[in-house]
Parts: C-alpha cells; sequence; structure tokens
C-alpha cells in the first residue's frame, strides 16, 4: 500500500455514505473530520454531489489465483472436495495452467491487488500463507495479517484444524472454508467443527452454503460470522446459502473468491448478492464495509468517521454500490493519497506524474504509475486494463520478457 503522507485535503460537496455531513477532511492518513470547513491550506477538493464510501474490503480473496481462469469441470459439484480433485489432476498437464503456475507468485499476487484496487477494494483478507510481497510499501491494497487459518477439514484433516484455531488469540479472526457444497459431507462440517470447539467468537467460516437455519443460529449465537462467496458458490454448485437472518444479525461479510471459481470482482459480487438475496442497499453496504471490518476485527476501517484510515471510494452522484463497475468509480484512496480513478481528481489531489493513464473497461482513467510499471514488467494481464504503449514497450519490459515464462 502507499505509505507517504498527503497533504490535508478537505472534500465538498460530497455525498456521504451513513451521515448527514457534506463535508470529509483528511490529515496524512487519517480522516479528522466530518462535516467541518475546509480549514486554511487545505487542498479543496469539490465533488459537486459524488458520494463517498469507506473503502472496500474484501473478506475472501486467494489474491495469487486471479490470473487463472475460472477451473470448473462439471456442471454442479456436490462438495468443495470433488472440485479440488479435478483441479489437482490438472496441474501437470495442462498447458494453460502449468504456464500460469510458473509465473511467479509475486507477480500473481500483484495481479490480485490490482484486481481489488481497481474495483475500490482498499482491504483484502487472503487466505493463503502471507507471502512478503504483501506487506512491501507499494502493494495495491491492504492486506489482512493478523489472524489465524486453516484450509479446510477436508486438506488439513481435524487435528491441524483444532491446533489452528486454538493457537488463534482471540482478538484475531480464525478462517477456515466449510459447508462448501450441497450434500451430506459438506453438511455435517459445522458439526464437526463444534465438537472440535472451533466454533467461538472469532470464528469466520468461508460459504456456509451446506449449513442449515439451526446450524446458523448456532453460528451467530457464538458470535461468530460467515464470509459469503455467492458468485463461487453458484458456480460450483448452484446453489448459496439463504443469508437473510445473518444479515440481519450482523454476522455476515462479503467475499469475492479468486476467479478460478468466483466472479471478476467485489462490485460483481455485490450485484449478485443483490440479485440472489433481494436485500437492499441498506442491507448490503456494510458487508463490504463497517460489518467486514467488525468481523475481522479492524476498528479503523469500514466507516466515515473521525480517526478511521482515509481510505475511500467516490461513486458518481446518485449511484448505488450494488450497481456500480470499476469504470464508474470516479476515485479511490488509500492511506491519504489518490492512487485510482478519473484525472480530473486524481489530478487535483497529487501530481499527474504519479499517475499512468489508463484505460479500465474502455474508460480513460488514471494509475498510480508504480503499479502499472510493475504489471507491464509482469508476463500477466488484467482483462479490461490498457495502458500507454511506452510502458508495454519499455526496455526493463523487453528484457523481462527475454526471459520471462510466455503465457
Amino acid at each position: 500500500m502507499i505509505c507517504a503522507p498527503a497533504a490535508t485535503t478537505t472534500f465538498i460537496n460530497a455525498d456521504l455514505w451513513g451521515s448527514d455531513a457534506h463535508a470529509l477532511r483528511i490529515e496524512a492518513t487519517r480522516i479528522s473530520a466530518l462535516g467541518a470547513r475546509p480549514a486554511s491550506g487545505d487542498r479543496v477538493l469539490d465533488l459537486g454531489g459524488d458520494r463517498i464510501f469507506p473503502g472496500l474490503i474484501n473478506a475472501h480473496d486467494h489474491l495469487q489465483l486471479n490470473g487463472f481462469a475460472r477451473l470448473i469441470y462439471r456442471p454442479r459439484y456436490p462438495n468443495a472436495s470433488r472440485w479440488i480433485s479435478d483441479v489437482k489432476r490438472r496441474l501437470d498437464s495442462d498447458p494453460e495452467l502449468i504456464a500460469r503456475r510458473a509465473v511467479s507468485r509475486a507477480d500473481r499476487l500483484l495481479l490480485g491487488g490490482i484486481k481489488n484496487i481497481l474495483s475500490g477494494v482498499t482491504t483484502v483478507a487472503h487466505h493463503d500463507p502471507l507471502h512478503g510481497t504483501l506487506s512491501e510499501a507499494q502493494f495495491p491494497t491492504r492486506v489482512l495479517s493478523h489472524f489465524g487459518w486453516s484450509h479446510s477439514l477436508y486438506l488439513d484433516g481435524a487435528a491441524s484444524v483444532r491446533r489452528s484455531h486454538h493457537a488463534t488469540p482471540v482478538e484475531q479472526p480464525w478462517i477456515i472454508h466449510a459447508g462448501e457444497g450441497t450434500d451430506a459431507d459438506a453438511a455435517a462440517e459445522f458439526d464437526r467443527l463444534l465438537d472440535l470447539d472451533c466454533i467461538t467468537s472469532n470464528t469466520l467460516l468461508v460459504h456456509g452454503i451446506a449449513f442449515s437455519a439451526h446450524q446458523q443460529r448456532l453460528l451467530a449465537e457464538a458470535g461468530a460470522g460467515l464470509i459469503w462467496c455467492p458468485s463461487s458458490n453458484l458456480n460450483l454448485y448452484r446453489a448459496t446459502p439463504d443469508v437473510t437472518e445473518l444479515i440481519g444479525l450482523r454476522r455476515i461479510a462479503l467475499g469475492s473468491d479468486s476467479r478460478i471459481s468466483g466472479g471478476r470482482d467485489l462490485l460483481e459480487e455485490l450485484r449478485v448478492a443483490r440479485e440472489v438475496s433481494g436485500q437492499d442497499e441498506d442491507a448490503l453496504v456494510p458487508l463490504v464495509t463497517e460489518q467486514a471490518a467488525a468481523l475481522l476485527r479492524f476498528a479503523d476501517r469500514g466507516v466515515l468517521r473521525e480517526g478511521a484510515l482515509a481510505d475511500l471510494v467516490v461513486l458518481p452522484a446518485g449511484m448505488s454500490l450494488s450497481q456500480a463497475t470499476r469504470a464508474d468509480i470516479r476515485l479511490v484512496v488509500l492511506d491519504g493519497r489518490p492512487c485510482y480513478g478519473d484525472w480530473s481528481y486524481t489530478a487535483a489531489l497529487d501530481s499527474p506524474e504519479n499517475f499512468a493513464r489508463v484505460r479500465v473497461d474502455g474508460r480513460e482513467k488514471a494509475l498510480t504509475r508504480a503499479w502499472v510499471q510493475r504489471l507491464a514488467q509482469s508476463p500477466l494481464r488484467e482483462p479490461g486494463l490498457e495502458w500507454a504503449a511506452q510502458l508495454r514497450d519499455s526496455p526493463e519490459l523487453r528484457h523481462h520478457r527475454r526471459g520471462g515464462t510466455p503465457i
């Protein structure tokens, strides 16, 4: 993420989500005031009614897997173990999978970060080991770093899962795939975790398709939560849980999963969530902001309030978050500095030299130049993202191509 402090900025004539105020002030990397008039010396940006949301939180992704095409080999799977088995059988024989796996993990993680920042995501829960790339100052998003996790009962086994859970401090989230499928094996995982004493106030279960209404209530009563990934659920299993009660109890967050099974990004996930649940904007936005922050044990993000991190997303006036696409986003602010959006906004807040001219799904945008330069040197490409020819044809990139892995 970008860490250097920015000048003090006040946004005026803004529509602040969850607030009656129409101004928001940033000092360095924090929100310093809502509704206050600009102070002398502030940089002032008139949003003309555009909407400000907190930076979005993606509660579940596998960042290094987003450069792969969707890996689905049957019309419908009964549970995750069958799907994992299908993928494993092809890892060393499918030329496309071989080529993509040969790309460095750093490059694959970078693409996952770019995917998220383009959709307004400023914090991601990465459900895999924390590679050093994720803590670099120039990584495109914040990544959850204080947590415990297991992959699943199927892959890790009961003893390992129990050790992982019990080793996780209670103030940190513990995350595991569970109930991922529609058969009896998937349904039994909740009770197995309960017997292992792994359903506690810091437990977050990912997917939960097979959970009964009774199991969902036990989950909520324990103070635990569910991370919902409807696109991945529907693509693999043709089913997704009824989360109406958990939304009402504020025990649910939304995750995109990776593109090997899920949709394009978290904004697409919001649209799918709206379609399958029938929930309105007021119910869905917290799943990617304040509710997600609470379940992941963040006290400083997901909200627009004094002292919160200056991670922001700006949409056109009147546009709902669950109807937006990444090309609609007018501005993303990370750590108090603009990093993606319309040129009219990014250039008003920072030096144009810090941005590259790009096209996102056909629309002209600005994106942090350092990220584009790094992506230009990678063999991977983000679908729908194009940049200037001078970056593609730089000497550094030509050198990388000679020694890189073609895809």
